[in-house]
């Protein structure tokens, strides 16, 4: 069975962006860059929801650089109830009706490992219905205070979790992966 991985950006505050923040908080640097570009090369199949589809395809569709190319050419999959198909983002495939269902079928058949980028919806839905494996967060050393948008963990339930693995990342970023814990 494929593992489910949700992956999250925040600010230590706890928001997933803030007014002009701009991309990875304005903490861009060349460990996080390697760490995006390596994770693109790793067979994976990317899940996201409907915000997150319209707000990465309108980047990376037209992208040239590495990043965004990466992304063109992994399998995606969007869950939607309003989107229709023909989707514009190549090797992207829409999902509708029972989130759990849907997720348990592509955990059951994929041959490789399922990951979402932020989606924050969709991730809280995830985790609710107990279908993520691993939750990766990476703090961003930054509080946006009233600037901030998007509370990611607003609305959670209460969950237990192990951590598995942490990393630093420029010497400033904190990347912390965990595992749910068994009641």
């Amino acid at each position: 069975m494929a593992e489910l991985t949700a992956d999250l950006f925040v600010s230590l505050d706890g928001f997933a962006l803030g007014v002009g923040a701009g991309p990875y908080f304005g903490y861009s640097g060349p460990e996080l860059d390697g760490w995006v570009r390596d994770a693109l090369t790793r067979p994976h199949l990317v899940l996201m929801g409907r915000v997150t589809y319209e707000a990465m395809a309108g980047i990376s569709a037209s992208a040239t650089d590495e990043v965004g190319t990466g992304m063109n050419e992994l399998p995606k999959a969007v869950f939607s109830n309003t989107l229709q198909e023909p989707l514009a983002w190549t090797n992207t495939r829409l999902l509708k009706g029972d989130l759990a269902a849907e997720i348990r079928e592509l955990k059951r058949r994929s041959d490789v490992p399922l990951r979402t980028i932020g989606s924050i919806t969709l991730v809280k839905s995830m985790i609710r219905l107990g279908l993520v494996d691993r939750l990766r967060v990476t703090f961003f050393p930054l509080v946006l205070g009233d600037a901030g948008r998007e509370p990611i963990f607003e609305g959670y339930p209460e969950i237990r979790l192990e951590l598995v693995h942490s990393k630093i990342l420029d010497s400033r970023l904190l990347m912390l992966e965990y595992s749910p814990s068994p009641a």
